[in-house]
């Protein structure tokens, strides 16, 4: 969060972090940039509510289209938020709710009691000012597809960006890859282990980078901008303000993606995690 926002400005992002429906993280969405920085340092920030706000708009009117249509087919279904969504999924007693918990601050039930998590739980973790939607899932078990709610839960598993896999032995891996080859599940795959940060290994393996923006003459902005892998500047200036790209001179760019510090880039230029942007328009 920049250091310049109001109070109101983090009332309301608080206020967005406790809504429930999409109605009500569209309200606190338009709070948010009713109370944003309205000067260049905060354009960034606008953008980003701007988007996320179009985003729950088409999210509301897809469950308006629904309850005309008499509901889903299943009990439950997800609502996608956030620059991509994660999935938690594994065997019983693998840790899946206390991780989710320390990673989002989930209001999650945890205990040594097996098949603890009856429903999908449901987070978001911050990273570097880039918001991931996390899901846990039930426990799988054998003919998961088979149970009440599996149908649900397994069109879920289709639908993220990322698959965290929890086991306890290599039984319960096979258990696990056995149901996913099962049900034709292609997602992006990795296995949880405590070696690493699970926000770093999420990152490393959701498919997307991290970019961030300043000004010429300013300090970086202290949110980052989510790409999908192999985004160019083009892309960033394109989400960041329409002016930069109808008015883009040039680049200059800190990063991996460049031999040198501040080095001059077009808009097809490459961009890698953690590359710093700086545009100059004409």
């Amino acid at each position: 969060m920049p250091t310049n926002t109001t109070v109101g400005y983090q009332l309301a992002e608080q206020n967005f972090a406790k809504a429930e429906t999409n109605e009500e993280k569209l309200q606190a969405l338009k709070k948010m940039l009713s109370e944003a920085p309205t000067h260049k340092g905060g354009e960034v920030l606008r953008a980003e509510i701007k988007k996320r706000m179009a985003r729950y708009k088409e999210l509301i009117l897809k469950e308006k289209i629904q309850k005309k249509k008499g509901g889903g087919k299943h009990g439950f279904s997800l609502k996608k938020d956030g620059a991509a969504t994660v999935c938690f999924i594994g065997t019983t007693n693998t840790g899946k709710s206390y991780i989710l918990k320390k990673l989002t601050n989930a209001d999650v039930e945890i205990s040594e009691s097996e098949f603890t998590t009856k429903k999908p739980e449901i987070g978001m973790m911050d990273y570097s000012g880039i918001k991931v939607q996390v899901v846990e899932l039930p426990s799988i078990v054998e003919n998961y597809s088979k149970k009440k709610e599996g149908p649900a839960y397994i069109s879920i598993i289709k639908q993220v960006e990322l698959l965290v896999i929890f086991f306890n032995t290599p039984e319960e891996k096979q258990l696990i890859d056995k149901e996913l080859i099962k049900n034709e599940v292609d997602t992006r795959q990795t296995v949880f282990n405590n070696e690493e940060s699970i926000k770093d290994l999420i990152w490393r393996n959701i498919g997307l980078i991290k970019v961030f923006t300043k000004q010429p003459g300013k300090k970086v902005e202290d949110i980052a901008i989510a790409l999908k892998v192999n985004s160019n500047v083009k892309d960033l200036a394109e989400l960041v303000h329409k002016d930069f790209l109808k008015k883009f001179k040039y680049a200059r760019i800190w990063g991996k993606s460049v031999k040198f510090k501040g080095q001059m880039g077009g808009l097809s230029h490459k961009l890698e995690d953690n590359d710093i942007v700086e545009f100059h328009v004409k």
